[in-house]
């Protein structure tokens, strides 16, 4: 077989398939220019205290995680943040309102990766600019009071914004990750991971065990360099039942996974995602599981901690191809949402119901 092979000194053995580096500002120069107000430092910690206790079950509100699927389109965000921050105040006596900022979605082949990959939504994947604009957004509704959650898929990220965020989700084709378990570990705010996409809860149960653990693992700091960043483990790691092959928001699942969790002596806290395998997708249904739920919740059943619900301006999504200019306003490119109307209306009865 000799011969076959040649070696040669000019071999590259380096980045053989990247074609180009771009270097970015680190997370504490980004800081610098978007410092966190003392207003937005309140909003984020008193609704981490606030949604620690709910966990806990000290504090009596549903959270609702309530917004788009993905964030697109900033000033169609705004427009919907202003009608939920005040909607929020109507409904606080029983609902904790956080909005949903999604900047990040994970793809199962390929496609627009979220707001800071691609904000341009053409390809350029500029994502300095994507980086800083969903940091000043953040930074934007915090100031007004309204605390904000979303999915940490990027390990690198939460150095640039996880100051700003309330609450985390660890997304169900994530959750097995190790990568993501460690990161989860190190955060901030409190974190729910979803069951599989297949519907299993043990790799949820798994997620959050690893996750509450402390772990050593390569991460940047805040400086941007390389560094082995040491955790304590997230004592607010929590369960996230999204469905599966068939829905799992049934009173007889989220006793089931209470035991579960109780047996690993992990609290009872259970979050309900009303959309993806729980409405096969169907937004309209997304009311549907939500009402169930908070009835039950109502007549004394034990474990629902909140629920996670897609929304936007307006209903369903719109198809998306790169470079789209005749996207239609307040429509999700990504998954199919009930439209403002719609959330408004189930909020406030939601809230008479509690």
């Amino acid at each position: 077989m000799s011969g076959q092979f040649s070696n040669s000194s000019t071999d590259i053995l380096e980045d053989v398939n990247v074609t180009a580096v771009a270097p970015l500002p680190a997370p504490a120069v980004m800081h610098a220019r978007l410092p966190l107000s003392t207003q937005a430092h309140a909003t984020v910690a008193d609704t981490r205290r606030a949604i620690k206790a709910i966990i806990e079950g000290l504090d009596a509100r549903l959270l609702v995680v309530v917004g788009p699927c993905s964030i697109h389109d900033l000033t169609a965000a705004r427009d919907y943040a202003a009608r939920l921050t005040a909607l929020a105040a109507e409904v606080s006596e029983h609902l904790l309102i956080v909005m949903r900022v999604y900047f990040e979605k994970p793809r199962t082949t390929t496609g627009w990766k979220g707001y800071i990959n691609d904000p341009h939504l053409d390809d350029s994947f500029d994502i300095e600019h994507g980086l800083t604009h969903a940091r000043a957004f953040l930074l934007e509704l915090a100031k007004a009071g309204m605390p904000t959650a979303t999915e940490a898929l990027d390990p690198v990220v939460p150095q640039y914004l996880g100051d700003l965020l309330s609450w985390y989700a660890i997304g169900a084709r994530t959750t097995e990750s190790q990568t993501h378990r460690e990161m989860a570990s190190g955060l901030s705010a409190p974190c729910g991971f979803k069951n599989g996409t297949d519907g299993s809860i043990d790799v949820a149960i798994n997620a959050i065990l690893a996750a509450r653990s402390p772990h050593h693992f390569l991460g940047i700091d805040s400086d941007g360099r390389t560094a082995v960043i040491r955790t304590r483990g997230n004592a607010d790691a929590h369960l996230i039942l999204r469905g599966g092959t068939q829905p799992n928001y049934g009173s007889d699942v989220v006793a089931a996974c209470r035991e579960r969790l109780a047996a690993q002596g992990l609290p009872g806290a259970i979050m309900i995602d009303c959309s993806h395998g729980n409405s096969a997708k169907d937004p309209a249904r997304q009311v549907t599981v939500a009402r169930e739920v908070v009835s039950r919740r109502a007549q004394g059943e034990a474990g629902i901690m909140g629920l996670m619900i897609e929304s936007h301006l307006g209903w369903g999504n719109q198809p998306f191809k790169t470079g789209a200019a005749d996207l239609k306003y307040g429509v999700s490119v990504t998954d199919a949402c009930i439209d403002w109307a719609t959330t408004a209306a189930l909020l406030r009865e939601l809230n008479e119901a509690l």
